[in-house]
């Protein structure tokens, strides 16, 4: 077992408790990762509310990047010291959804935790990584291979924020060249959806949030228009700025009244994705003879649909060529020590990407 600084969580809604804690070497098929970076999810801090439910002690934190530090038995591809980028998606390789090119919704994500406490007792590796830690043990399948040039707080975003918010309008909404979108929460996200919409050949990326500074970054990312969602009604705002309704409406934040009114951007036959995680009892309304009459239709999507070994080159490529915005996307850095206040920074919901640095005082 090894000996690292993690931020563990004890009670739900309760400040992290930076700690020493144990973690075990890489059993077969897995991967040891000396973590550099580790941004602040959404998701990290609602499991950390308890909004979700879970066991504890827990190690939260899905959005990470590191260098290998040890291979377990059977692992090809990679090697020591290797630039990598690590994830919450644990796959088998062998069940229907794998085989069927859906890694995210893997049916048998199997795993021994790697995780006690300094005092040998269970601490839940949350998400299967549980990153908040100065490293992780996974599973081969979460890891990825990056280049050296790219930064480590940047690529950390690749984990989750980037691939969740692009994903979510290529892999998901299949949006094709010339279509309409809109994008409802410009957060970190939202900001992925909206530079997904671009990179895909979108006409016209209408941005709706409640927060006009957001509004703003969401011009800088590439969207044709921002609409303030504070409106009498902006659905109406939005047709206008297109000409007609969307035919892709990603949903990015988890609020119930942006699922409500959501169906109120569509066009004809459009389509809403649906990415914001509200609360397990959280419900929304539509009325379903209307996505009848017009062929409209929704769907979920989860971590972008992705699959790493596809899409993360083609997002390091486009970043290469300066067409895919990281860099931008980090607000600021903090030390694992400082790791609650980046959370409480984070709430206050003006941060694109807060990242914790493992090599920062």
């Amino acid at each position: 077992m090894r000996t690292i600084k993690a931020a563990v969580c004890h009670e739900f809604g309760q400040p992290l408790q930076v700690e020493y804690v144990q973690l075990a070497p890489p059993g077969p098929g897995e991967v040891q990762v000396d973590l550099a970076a580790c941004a602040i999810c959404h998701s990290d801090i609602a499991f950390a509310e308890g909004i979700w439910g879970g066991d504890l002690p827990a190690v939260f934190g899905h959005e990470a990047a590191g260098h290998v530090a040890a291979l377990g038995d059977g692992v090809t591809g990679l090697n020591v010291g290797d630039p990598v980028l690590a994830t919450l998606i644990r796959a088998c390789g062998c069940c229907a959804p794998c085989a069927g090119g859906k890694p995210v919704l893997c049916s048998n994500p199997s795993g021994l935790n790697p995780l006690t406490t300094a005092s040998g007792d269970p601490l839940v590796q949350a998400m299967a990584i549980g990153a908040f830690a100065e490293a992780v043990t996974v599973h081969q399948s979460q890891v990825a291979a990056i280049p050296d040039s790219l930064p480590m707080a940047s690529a950390s975003l690749l984990s989750c924020g980037v691939i969740t918010g692009i994903g979510a309008v290529v892999n998901a909404g299949q949006l094709r060249p010339g279509e309409d979108v809109v994008v409802i929460g410009a957060g970190g996200v939202g900001l992925n959806a909206i530079q997904g919409a671009r990179i895909a050949g979108a006409r016209r990326i209408v941005a709706v949030d409640l927060n006009e500074d957001k509004l703003d970054a969401a011009i800088e990312f590439g969207a044709t228009d921002g609409v303030l969602a504070s409106g009498e009604a902006p659905w109406r705002d939005v047709k206008k700025a297109i000409g007609r309704g969307a035919d892709l409406v990603a949903v990015t934040v988890g609020a119930i009244p942006a699922y409500n009114l959501a169906p109120r951007y569509l066009a004809a036959a459009g389509r809403i994705v649906m990415v914001g995680m509200p609360a397990s009892d959280a419900e929304a309304s539509y009325v379903p003879v209307n996505f009848a009459a017009v062929g409209q239709g929704m769907v979920g999507s989860k971590m972008g649909d992705v699959v790493l070994s596809r899409d993360i080159p083609w997002l390091v490529d486009l970043y290469q060529q300066g067409r895919l915005k990281l860099d931008e996307l980090v607000s600021a850095t903090y030390p694992l020590e400082r790791i609650n206040a980046a959370i409480i920074d984070t709430k206050a919901g003006s941060a694109r990407r807060n990242v914790i640095l493992f090599n920062e005082d």
